[in-house]
């Protein structure tokens, strides 16, 4: 029974994760020997949510950042802010995660400056400490600090790649897609939609998947099929929920999406 987060309300029902293969055991072997871990795979797969139910399982707060290309070191490191005639110091989320020993997820890492990279090593590495310039600390992360950071490498219009050098930081975990009789059981599970619908809602996005000649900036995910699974469970007849939580998500382009409802229809 996963313990309660420190400050979780009282009977927080713990977020819902299906192991695949073994990932869980990864992470709690990294956490007991205080390494820090990758997750790399497409999006919507279960990276964020592998990471909340480990959280949850080990106890600990859930700190997460989404990194992007304007997310400055001093945005996640901390300021100086002026309230009330007074200059107060305030902790940013990575310099919150360490002093509180939570764990620290960043997603989507690839996107960052590089001085967020560089912020982030002495972390990474045998030493576990945060220093923080505008106030002239150094911070050492409790035992039970983690950090976790997730990419997409298959983002195919991504122009970013992690540098080797940093990836090597990490214990790293591939994720995908899952096979389908386990996703349909997860789309289930999640939309509380009958196993028989999701089975039909994973043969599409099977079928989407398969269609590189479309050239899909990003297929369909296991998000995605969640998505529609509660639309339809909600009482939205099955061909208009693919098309509002599928189809039009994928693409913008009529042609394709004319393509991609007809692939919904056949299913549904």
């Amino acid at each position: 029974m996963p313990k309660p987060a420190p400050g979780a309300p009282t009977g927080a029902r713990p977020p819902y994760y299906r192991p695949i293969a073994g990932e869980a055991q990864v992470f709690h072997y990294a956490y007991e020997s205080r390494l820090p871990l990758l997750l790399k795979g497409p999006t919507g797969c279960g990276k964020s949510r592998f990471v909340e139910a480990m959280a949850a399982g080990v106890g600990r707060p859930l700190v997460t950042v989404a990194c992007n290309d304007e997310t400055t070191a001093t945005d996640l490191l901390g300021r100086w802010l002026v309230r009330g005639g007074d200059t107060v110091w305030q902790d940013g989320p990575v310099t919150r995660a360490v002093r509180t020993g939570a764990i620290l997820y960043l997603d989507e890492i690839a996107e960052a400056r590089e001085d967020v990279i560089v912020v982030l090593h002495s972390l990474s590495d045998h030493r576990r400490a945060l220093y923080v310039d505008r106030i002239d600390a150094t911070l050492e992360a409790p035992p039970e600090f983690m950090m976790v950071v997730s990419y997409n490498p298959g983002y195919r219009r991504a122009l970013k790649e992690l540098k080797p050098s940093t990836r090597q930081r990490f214990v790293s975990l591939a994720f995908g897609y899952p096979a389908p009789e386990i996703e349909a059981e997860i789309v289930c599970a999640e939309s509380g939609v009958e196993i028989a619908t999701a089975r039909r809602l994973v043969a599409l996005a099977g079928r989407i998947r398969a269609l590189d000649e479309l050239g899909l900036a990003e297929t369909a995910s296991t998000r995605l099929l969640v998505g529609a699974g509660t639309l339809i469970r909600r009482g939205l007849a099955p061909r208009l929920a693919c098309n509002v939580a599928v189809v039009q998500p994928l693409t913008d382009d009529p042609a394709t999406a004319t393509a991609l409802q007809d692939l919904a229809d056949l299913t549904f």
